[in-house]
């Protein structure tokens, strides 16, 4: 067996792996009850963590069998898994639009990563990595603190998915440095880059958690997804030299990848958004959200005061008279009808 075809099998792997934790991770943000830090005392949340360090572990192996122009792509399959392992796994049903999403995100994330290439690469130096890490938090709690004013919950899990997209992508260029500094036999800088890929690695695993609240399981995973590899190609753009293949051709090729995995992150907010509308209104009983002291059906007292008209007959203070939903009982008038 070639390493090719072991790389090709490792990154197919790794991708199903991401794709049952994002499973795992929306389903326990759907059910958690416990407040903000329930989901650490589930057993599932972190067999969710574990199947993503294996995920993350797979893709470094494959990294070693196979280019990096063609692992990276290949990690962009994560959403096209997700979605029908859900469909079998949690009956959740994908739909044309749904699938049209993901096969944009992934396609244009696929694109944008195999134009992306390592010209003249450099390692990121010990003096950047600072400078880099304390960038990176700032911008990671910016955007998570952003999401805190965003009203619809769908758009909130996007804000959270990009900030842990962030998290992720700058954690793997603090990996590639670790992973050079091993190699190199530079342990200077080491210990603290190991900190920061800890740091980074977690807050991108909470913040992933949160963005499945409320927000269903595509439009997240898609901006995980996409946002993850790109920050991780600008900062190998912006700071290692790294550049797009065929020169500028390749650079107009690498936006219009990009505008199309933009698409379809759109594409799957929007779509999830109109789905989560849809089953608010459909829920029986409630025809617009309750106020504090509401109850759902009408005021719980009855009107009081000079202006509070007296109840007529057949009527109570509370509404009109109806017979009990008993079948036996339903030609009966209630006695408090009665007395009236």
């Amino acid at each position: 067996m070639s390493s090719l075809v072991v790389s090709v099998a490792l990154c197919l792997v790794s991708a199903v792996c991401y794709a049952a934790a994002a499973i795992v991770q929306e389903r326990v943000a759907a059910s958690n009850e416990d407040g903000t830090y329930g989901p650490l005392r589930r057993p599932s949340w972190w067999g969710a963590v574990a199947l993503t360090g294996v995920g993350a572990g797979l893709h470094v192996v494959a990294l070693a069998f196979g280019p990096l122009s063609l692992v990276q792509p290949l990690g962009a399959l994560t959403i096209v898994f997700a979605l029908p392992m859900a469909a079998l796994l949690v009956r959740r049903p994908v739909g044309a639009v749904g699938w049209r999403g993901a096969l944009l995100a992934t396609g244009g994330l696929a694109g944008l990563l195999a134009l992306t290439g390592p010209a003249r690469a450099e390692s990121l130096a010990a003096g950047q990595r600072p400078g880099l890490a304390m960038g990176a938090v700032a911008v990671v709690a910016v955007v998570s603190l952003a999401a805190r004013w965003v009203r619809r919950p769908v758009v909130r899990g996007v804000v959270l998915a990009s900030a842990a997209g962030i998290a992720f992508g700058m954690a793997s260029v603090f990996t590639k440095a670790a992973a050079e500094d091993w190699t190199s036999h530079r342990t200077g800088a080491l210990v603290p880059t190991l900190v920061t890929i800890a740091l980074l690695a977690s807050a991108g695993m909470l913040l992933s958690q949160a963005s499945y609240r409320g927000a269903g399981l595509s439009s997240p995973l898609a901006t995980v997804t996409v946002v993850n590899p790109a920050v991780a190609a600008a900062v190998g753009i912006a700071v290692l030299g790294e550049g797009f293949r065929y020169g500028l051709p390749g650079g107009l090729l690498a936006l219009a990848a990009g505008a199309v995995a933009a698409s379809g992150v759109i594409t799957l907010t929007v779509h999830d958004s109109v789905r989560r509308e849809g089953r608010e209104r459909a829920t029986p009983g409630r025809v617009g959200p309750v106020g504090a002291g509401e109850h759902p059906w009408g005021p719980r007292t009855p009107p009081r005061g000079p202006g509070a008209s007296s109840p007529g007959p057949g009527t109570t203070p509370y509404g009109p008279c109806r017979p009990p939903r008993t079948p036996a009982a339903r030609p009966l008038v209630s006695a408090r009808c009665a007395r009236k």
